[in-house]
């Protein structure tokens, strides 16, 4: 009898200890969710992902917030995007604003946007509600030699189709940059700029900056434009003091060339006079010899 009760206790405790393996490694309540949303998953599908690897809630809970949005999405897709390392339900979010918002955008396209490191979610709202995009202080000289500084805010819209290989913000801002400072360096009066600031948007837009990038501008507006320093004036004062600089040490050259000639003819004529003196030493010496020789008489 106690045999029996021992058997029973083990089979009991066999039985629990199988359950408890087999809930834990088979999503049920998932399974269970998934059928009450009337999405089909088989419970060998889900015992597949656990063999895989596959966290099966990062799959089935986004199959059925799709499928609940009329999504026609497959079940083996969304499981090789995450195996291949995306974010599927960002994904399925970016296809449900896509469809409210009635753009064309497939399930394909979305998954490479999200796996070349994009937010395919965040490119499908901007295609929507277009961002804002603030340059930094861009300085600029005109002809006339004054700096002009000058702010712009770019309004741009997400292009979903050159999302994959298209430049990002900054390249949009540094065309921009490029633009305001060309545009800036051809007037010909810093004032023309002030007077008309939409000059510069207008230049700059007419440039088609958007090309090759993931953006389309649709705006560009001159925010701000300061006056800064006079260039011209200063490469001027510059310039004079240079020339000046020039000037002093050409003086000076001729000086020190002047004093070197002077000193030069002085060593001359103190040459000249030391001949003389020795000549005139010689006249004694030479009329003592010729008085010698009898050559020269005194009367």
């Amino acid at each position: 009898m106690g045999g029996d009760i021992l058997v029973y206790l083990l089979v009991i405790a066999a039985i629990i200890i199988f359950l408890s393996v087999f809930f834990s490694f088979v999503p049920v309540r998932l399974w269970i969710s998934a059928l009450a949303a009337n999405v089909k998953v088989g419970i060998f599908n889900l015992i597949g992902m656990r063999l895989r690897r596959v966290i099966p809630a990062r799959v089935v809970n986004p199959l059925i917030k799709a499928t609940k949005a009329g999504l026609n999405v497959n079940i083996n897709n969304l499981e090789a995007h995450f195996l291949a390392g995306g974010n599927v339900d960002k994904v399925v979010n970016a296809l449900i604003a896509a469809q409210r918002a009635e753009i064309p955008l497939e399930f394909e396209r979305a998954a490479a946007i999200d796996l070349a490191g994009r937010n395919v979610l965040e490119a499908v709202q901007m295609s929507v509600n277009p961002k804002v995009i603030e340059t930094p202080l861009v300085a600029g000289i005109s002809k006339d030699g004054i700096e002009l500084k000058a702010k712009a805010r770019v309004t741009v819209r997400a292009n979903i189709e050159r999302l994959v290989g298209g430049a990002g913000e900054q390249t949009i801002i540094a065309r921009v940059g490029e633009g305001i400072v060309t545009t800036i360096g051809s007037a010909l009066s810093h004032k023309d700029v002030l007077e008309n600031p939409d000059s510069i948007s207008k230049t700059v837009l007419s440039k088609g900056l958007d090309a090759g990038t993931a953006f389309e501008i649709l705006s560009i507006d001159i925010a701000d434009v300061d006056v800064g320093r006079n260039i011209g004036a200063q490469l001027q004062t510059d310039q004079a003091e240079a020339d000046k600089r020039i000037a002093q040490a050409k003086a000076e050259e001729r000086r020190a060339m002047a004093v070197a000639r002077e000193q030069e003819n002085m060593a001359a004529v103190v040459e000249m006079r030391a001949k003389v003196v020795a000549a005139e030493a010689e006249v004694p010496k030479a009329m003592a010899q010729a008085l010698n020789e009898g050559k020269l008489s005194i009367m």
